[in-house]
């Protein structure tokens, strides 16, 4: 992705093209079931409903997370976006149950189904939609560090699923006149994007732990350190120790000390830090450095047990 088309497909732009996008295939989904009467196409149709709410839910927090630092929040609002993607989790889950119940009454009482060709041309035109909008999601997502975004993309190829499920439930209806086979369909998706829906919450909750950062982001970040560590003969004159991490949102946070010779002055060793910031912040877009200096013979001992007592 371009940095043109970067800058044009922000997460705000696209959470409120999936609002749109909701509201039309809903309508789409909902005449489908309506001409066809089918517990499947129902089924589809609310997974549209949320959606619905998924996005506008998602649209707010990504609003929220995108304000400056203030006074009562010093490290910004990056973690808003987590919980959108846990709501967006939670109600894929509340989807899934409701797909389940109502199929569970449509196997016990099949119904036949009506003009399944207008019905089923419809559930493809709103699922060649989503598809569209979840691959530009993506790809916009992985450029920008939106979790939002992403869990926003995956619950609309839940939905693409859901769809491509209920079409195949419904046309192996109409070839073997098995009534029972639309229920069942409907029931095998929910069971499906309820993985999903779980593995939205739990990422979530990681973040808002305050989980360390991707694995290759700390490989650059060591791999940066590395270019400012200066030894002579086996005496380390500059190195780096106690490197913790963390991620909020599109925001990546690292804190670490830096060892340098007592004999050094305080404007040569500020200088060194501001170079090591910079050298951090473009290896790693997004990156906030807190470096803490110390001399070479000293160690920090934040972590020692005794003194957590």
């Amino acid at each position: 992705m371009t940095p043109a088309t970067a800058r044009l497909l922000t997460p705000r732009r696209l959470l409120t093209a999936s609002i749109v996008v909701a509201v039309v295939t809903i309508t789409l989904k909902t005449l489908a079931w309506y001409l066809t009467d089918s517990v499947g196409l129902l089924s589809d149709a609310m997974e549209s409903f949320v959606n619905l709410a998924s996005a506008i839910f998602g649209l707010v927090m990504v609003t929220i997370a995108a304000r400056p630092a203030d006074e009562d929040h010093p490290y910004g609002h990056h973690k808003a976006e987590y919980f959108s993607s846990g709501f967006e989790g939670a109600l894929i889950i509340a989807a899934a149950a409701g797909i389940v119940w109502a199929a569970g009454h449509r196997l016990f009482d099949p119904q036949p189904l009506e003009r399944v060709g207008w019905g089923l041309g419809l559930s493809v035109a709103s699922s060649a939609l989503n598809g569209l909008l979840a691959w530009v999601m993506f790809r916009s997502a992985k450029e920008h560090r939106s979790i939002a975004l992403e869990a926003d993309a995956k619950h609309l190829v839940t939905d693409v699923w859901t769809s491509v499920g209920v079409i195949v439930g419904i046309a192996l209806v109409q070839v073997t006149g098995w009534l029972w086979l639309d229920p069942v369909v409907a029931i095998g998706v929910a069971l499906n994007i309820l993985w999903e829906g779980f593995h939205l919450m739990w990422r979530s909750s990681q973040g808002l732990m305050d989980e360390a950062v991707e694995p290759d982001v700390m490989a650059a970040i060591r791999q940066t350190l590395d270019t400012f560590s200066r030894t002579r003969g086996e005496m380390a004159i500059v190195r780096f120790d106690h490197i913790t991490t963390r991620k909020a949102g599109q925001r990546r946070f690292v804190d670490l000390h830096m060892h340098l010779p007592a004999t050094w002055s305080l404007g040569r060793a500020a200088a060194l830090r501001a170079s090591v910031e910079q050298a951090l912040m473009h290896a790693v877009p997004g990156l906030r450095a807190s470096i803490q200096l110390l001399p070479s013979d000293v160690e920090a001992h934040f972590d020692d047990p005794k003194d957590l007592k």
